[in-house]
């Protein structure tokens, strides 16, 4: 053995994850303590031995790595629960990889991040908080959906007609597609649909795509059986857990293609098949789903499968922009101020013209949520009676326009103003997606397309 190779081990079997290397047929080359210890085997047990004589228990299907040899696909980020040798429960956050040199493939590795102690400990101070404070009362269950069309607050005929048109597909049994930007309130329009529907009794369940890795999320939708991979248990996924009831998907198009193609089908015969089992189910559950832009982009983005968005259009529903409807605005501030008076103990009885003013020339890129957070910031910073512009995040204050407007067209001033915000967030992150998406309160995925569109 060489001493870099020496050097190498010893760097491997000193980290705090557990490593495991096999090559292509499966024999495990490497093995390290963290590994050994997670397993409740000695390193002799492992190596030199395929994979199946190690793990009788697991297969062909529900090895990993086996499966990581078979495609020559990563799989990034699986989370694990199962027994080691001697009975003590592991959990386990698990990336495996594929390993080539030259472009040859040689074997696949597996790195295991055990949560087992955090969990413990987690578990353990909540235990020790519930005791400390006396806790034995549990929070409020809400069965469904919380919202109907009366919460939706709107003076403005193009969104009362899109509330109108709401109430009518409510009473079928439909696919709904809502699209409209962030913070705009697409989720409270598919609860007020659903619970003006004959399912409103039954459960209402939603679930951002993109807020998961493409493992875990179809686990999540469609369930496992015990053994369809390590750690997995029987499990129903949301599709059974909604039966009867309706189902929100929310940022659609974050959702993988090849997951698309599989809710493709469920739509189009009901069936859901949990991972690893070869019994469908028959399902009755009515699917919302939602987009942050317009759905042809999305398809034109490759965002969107053809055949899943002609399927979801059945009926599609936009919600405008706050900028596109501004007299709402007096009204949205009047709500959210009698609902941070009541929750803040305050008594804020007038909002000054000046700060209407600054609310009706900006832009808005973040939408009633950014409205409705605006004037809690102000709301906890005030201490009089009346709303004042000194009260307002300095950005907002800092996007006030003094100089005299030269008239252009809207769609020309709504994309510049855009392109401006991306351009400063962007700036402001050092050039990081992540944090500029964080700052301008949209997914990753939206801003990456529009920072390539505006490449173009």
């Amino acid at each position: 053995m060489q001493i870099g190779e020496e050097l190498v081990i010893a760097i491997l079997d000193s980290i705090d994850e557990a490593i495991h290397v096999v090559n292509e047929d499966g024999i495990t080359i490497f093995y390290n303590q963290v590994a050994a210890e997670h397993d409740g085997l000695s390193r002799e047990e492992v190596l030199g031995k395929h994979i199946l004589e190690v793990f009788p228990s697991l297969n062909e299907n529900s090895s990993t790595l086996l499966k990581v040899i078979s495609t020559k696909q990563p799989i990034f980020h699986l989370p694990q629960t199962y027994k080691n040798k001697w009975g003590k429960l592991i959990d386990t956050v698990n990336t495996t990889l594929p390993i080539k040199i030259n472009g040859i493939f040689i074997g696949a590795v597996e790195i295991g991040k055990d949560y087992s102690k955090i969990k413990d400990l987690s578990n353990k101070l909540m235990d020790l908080q519930s005791k400390v404070r006396g806790v034995s009362k549990k929070p409020n269950e809400i069965y469904g959906a919380k919202y109907t069309f009366h919460d939706i607050l709107t003076k403005n005929e193009q969104f009362n007609y899109v509330k109108r048109q709401a109430t009518k597909v409510a009473s079928s049994t439909s696919t709904v597609l809502v699209y409209g930007e962030t913070g705009t309130g697409k989720e409270l329009l598919v609860q007020a649909i659903h619970n003006e529907s004959s399912r409103r009794q039954a459960p209402f369940i939603a679930q951002n795509c993109a807020a998961l890795p493409e493992s875990l999320l179809e686990s999540i939708l469609f369930g496992t059986v015990k053994g369809s991979y390590t750690g997995a248990v029987d499990r129903a996924g949301l599709f059974e857990i909604a039966h009867g009831g309706t189902l929100f998907l929310d940022e659609i198009n974050s959702m993988p293609l090849e997951l698309q193609s599989r809710l493709l089908r469920v739509l189009e015969d009901g069936m859901v098949r949990r991972i690893g089992s070869p019994k469908a189910l028959q399902v009755d559950v009515r699917v919302i789903v939602a987009l942050n832009k317009y759905p042809k982009e999305c398809v034109k983005a490759g965002e969107l499968r053809p055949d899943l968005y002609y399927r979801l259009n059945v009926f599609s529903l936009e919600i405008p922009p706050l900028r596109d409807r501004i007299g709402d605005i007096p009204y949205l501030v009047e709500h959210f101020v009698r609902h941070y008076n009541h929750s803040f103990q305050k008594n804020i009885s007038k909002v000054d013209d000046e700060v209407l003013e600054l609310f009706t020339s900006y832009n808005w890129p973040g939408n009633v949520r950014e409205l409705k957070h605006i004037i809690e910031h102000a709301m906890i910073m005030a201490e009089g009676l009346t709303l004042t512009k000194d009260l307002l995040p300095n950005h907002l204050v800092d996007s006030q326009v003094t100089s005299t407007v030269t008239l252009r067209p809207l769609r020309q001033a709504i994309q510049e103003t855009e392109n401006t915000l991306i351009e400063v967030a962007m700036k402001e992150s050092g050039g990081n997606i992540n944090q500029a998406a964080k700052l301008l309160d949209i997914p990753r995925q939206t801003l990456q397309y529009k920072l390539q569109k505006m490449k173009n």
